[in-house]
């Protein structure tokens, strides 16, 4: 995919939960963007010719022994850099500086205070917002390299050496809580690396197309729907390409949505590919009763989904299995090296470890707005382009506790309200994602001037651009108080609704 782009930006991941939105942002503006492992040696991405490079955030600290490094070469070939969050950190460290452990962390939305012009922040005022997730701090520099912003904790919040073209910043200039964060990156490639733009939606379809016909060619393989844009965006780019060798399989687990399997049955009209839908429903249920863990829940039904996977595929005489996976899926199961696995998702964390399978994932370097942008330009409409992300193990991580399908059937209730209400007043499309959460507690209530004990029901709406950071959305109480009636009004195992309001982090968008 890289060849066909002149100018790039490379990414050195070490295992920041944020490393795959500073690759987001770049594409954004429009320059591509590569992620290798942080230790990767320069021989290796040399002949690359890289524009810039950055180090992204993680969860080591750059002094003890067997947190990851980058190949100090790198440093030393005048490519610019930039290091962010750990990045920062390990550049300093590398190059003389000294680094401890803070007083005190430093986490969400800071005050940065810049001391020093610097062509990282042209266009920026003296102080700024920014949003910090770190205990680690710099606390002396290298030889040659001078402070340019500080904050409270951190009086080497960023630092710069012009002649050696690095720079580093503690703060995360990718997250969207960094209000002057976009300029940030924009100056870093624009007028530090001085790159061309040459990523776009439709150059994305055709390198994807191209790579499908690469990896699959005339083989037969079948492709995992789940209702979700995702994969169906993945199932009608494949069935372009290898056409009558592609059978798209929608497993109808009783976890998803409503409307889910009319609208797979929709598409597969409109786009010419070939469906088959399994009902299991009764298999799932039968695996999950009495589980509780959360992990377990998922990794028990990924491995229910890759048996009935594999049994179709050994009908077919087909060894690949499709999925429609994409870059926030893989970041937050773990995927990358220096990772830290957040939960298992059942596309890649769930799935066991042998399987005569080769999964392949057309889309897996690619965010939920450039899926959008895809689906756009292959004209799905827009109330499905808009639809509210759906965990891949369904409502079965939004059930605190055992999953039982009387538990199902108040969840799907209560969603099918929460979504009838923020639609009739506007309210849908502006955010991100609204569900409920169906707590294993009871509590006591009053209704119909008698004594219940019932369930809880906890709201949640979140406002993201990516999934990666969220902030709860501050619905008026008039729209929450209609929802918390018509929740408690309409099932009947319900008497409390609560509103979560926790951001992401240091929440997680789902509660399983």
């Amino acid at each position: 995919m890289d060849k066909i782009f002149v100018d790039k930006i490379l990414i050195l991941d070490f295992g920041g939960q944020y490393t795959h939105l500073i690759s987001r942002r770049i594409r954004e503006l429009g320059v591509y963007t590569e992620i290798l492992p942080g230790n990767i040696s320069f021989s290796k991405i040399a002949k690359n010719n890289f524009k810039g490079i950055i180090l992204s955030g993680g969860p080591s600290s750059v002094y003890k022994k067997d947190s990851p490094k980058v190949d100090k070469e790198i440093l030393k070939k005048g490519i610019p850099i930039l290091g962010i969050c750990y990045g920062h950190q390990l550049i300093a460290y590398l190059l003389g500086g000294k680094i401890e452990k803070g007083k005190a962390g430093e986490y969400g939305l800071t005050e940065l205070r810049i001391i020093k012009r610097s062509p990282l922040f042209e266009g920026l005022a003296k102080k700024e917002i920014v949003w910090m997730n770190h205990r680690d701090v710099v606390k002396t520099l290298p030889k040659d390299f001078e402070i340019i912003a500080e904050t409270e904790y951190s009086k080497i919040a960023a630092y710069q050496n012009l002649e050696k073209k690095i720079f580093g910043v503690q703060f995360h200039p990718e997250v969207s809580h960094t209000k002057k964060g976009k300029e940030i990156l924009k100056n870093f490639v624009f007028k530090i690396c001085q790159v061309k733009k040459e990523w776009q939606t439709k150059r994305m379809i055709e390198i994807i197309k191209r790579e499908i016909k690469n990896e699959i060619g005339n083989k037969k393989a079948i492709l995992a729907l789940s209702g979700g844009i995702d994969s169906l965006v993945a199932a009608i780019l494949v069935n372009s390409v290898i056409k009558n060798n592609l059978l798209s399989v929608y497993v109808d687990t009783g976890l998803m949505r409503k409307e889910d399997k009319e609208i797979i049955k929709r598409f597969s009209r409109e786009y010419k590919f070939k469906l088959k839908i399994i009902n299991a429903q009764k298999e799932f249920f039968k695996n999950l009763k009495g589980i509780v863990n959360p992990e377990e829940k998922r990794k028990i039904i990924g491995k229910i989904f890759i048996k009935i996977f594999e049994r179709i595929a050994k009908k077919m005489n087909c060894d690949i299995l499709i999925q429609g996976t994409i870059y926030s899926d893989r970041i937050e199961s773990g995927q990358t090296r220096y990772s830290s696995k957040i939960k298992s998702h059942h596309n890649v964390g769930g799935l066991p470890k042998r399987s005569f399978l080769k999964i392949y994932e057309p889309l897996r370097n690619l965010y939920k707005d450039e899926v959008r942008n895809i689906a756009k330009i292959l004209r799905i409409p827009k109330e499905i382009i808009k639809r509210h992300v759906f965990p891949g193990p369904g409502f079965a991580v939004r059930i605190i506790g055992e999953v039982t399908p009387k538990k199902v059937a108040i969840v799907k209730k209560a969603t099918e309200i929460i979504e009838e209400e923020l639609k009739r007043v506007g309210y849908y499309h502006k955010v991100w994602m609204a569900f409920p959460v169906l707590l294993s507690i009871k509590s006591v209530g009053i209704q119909g001037d008698k004594r219940s004990y019932k369930y809880p029901i906890v709201i949640r709406v979140v406002e993201s651009q990516d999934a990666m950071t969220a902030n709860f959305t501050k619905i008026p109480y008039s729209i929450l108080e209609k929802i918390s009636q018509r929740l408690t009004n309409e099932i009947k195992e319900i008497n409390r609704v609560v509103y979560d309001i926790t951001n992401k982090p240091p929440a997680t968008m789902e509660w399983e």
